[in-house]
């Protein structure tokens, strides 16, 4: 999403913009490597897309799947950056991602990519039980899917946006949908209107993925520092 795309893009120099097939592809520098990221919008089918789309437009040579993850097991903290060591799907086969020098002191987890956003505990620990994963998206393994399947290497950058007791606000699964910011500003009206806490929840959840975009912009210019090879 955009809000996970922000701080990143800010770091980057010399930046251009093209347009295709409806997403917004960014090039620009980032210590001292160029570098080409978009924002594909939540779930699977839009991450493969978009990740499709950037091969096909950029010929990189590695693929990282970067964003916010939930947390599925206790040993895994709010704010902590992670890397995906292993992509699940409940219905296909699972996907090593490959490792990077900057990750190494990393903890290297396994993801399971899902359809909708898992709000409560109960549902966290339920489907840690019936996959094994520490954490969840609904990205990584349609994107390494794609970087797999060209011949790529994929790696799993993610900063946990919240801890598998934390309960996450129903609100969110429509809040997170490809939508105009007027759009959004309208679901959120809407929530607050069915449920006034709401507002004090996305609030917070602002806040953190705020807090959150930052920390996970200063990895990604750190594993990108740290690529072999030098300045392409």
């Amino acid at each position: 999403m955009d809000t996970e795309a922000d701080a990143f893009e800010s770091r980057a120099g010399d930046k251009t913009k093209t347009h295709a097939g409806g997403l917004t592809f960014h090039e620009g520098t980032i210590a001292g490597r160029r570098v080409a990221w978009v924002v594909s919008g939540t779930g699977i089918e839009r991450g493969r897309r978009a990740c499709r789309l950037l091969i096909d437009g950029h010929r990189p040579r590695l693929i990282v799947s970067a964003g916010f993850a939930g947390a599925l097991s206790e040993g895994v903290e709010r704010g902590q950056v992670v890397t995906a060591g292993r992509a699940l799907r409940t219905d296909s086969d699972p996907i090593d991602l490959a490792p990077a020098v900057a990750t190494a002191a990393l903890p290297h987890l396994t993801v399971v990519t899902v359809d909708h956003v898992i709000c409560t505990p109960t549902d966290k620990r339920a489907l840690a039980a019936a996959t094994g994963a520490d954490l969840v998206d609904m990205e990584t393994w349609g994107v390494a899917r794609v970087a797999h399947d060209a011949g790529l290497e994929c790696v799993g950058l993610r900063v946990v946006s919240d801890s598998v007791a934390e309960d996450l606000p129903n609100e969110m699964a429509e809040l997170v949908q490809p939508q105009s910011s007027m759009r959004r500003f309208g679901a959120a009206l809407r929530a607050i209107g069915r449920r006034p806490r709401a507002a004090v929840d996305m609030w917070r959840l602002w806040e953190n993925a705020v807090v959150d975009a930052r920390t996970l912009a200063a990895a990604l210019e750190r594993l990108i520092g740290a690529l072999p090879g030098g300045p392409p």
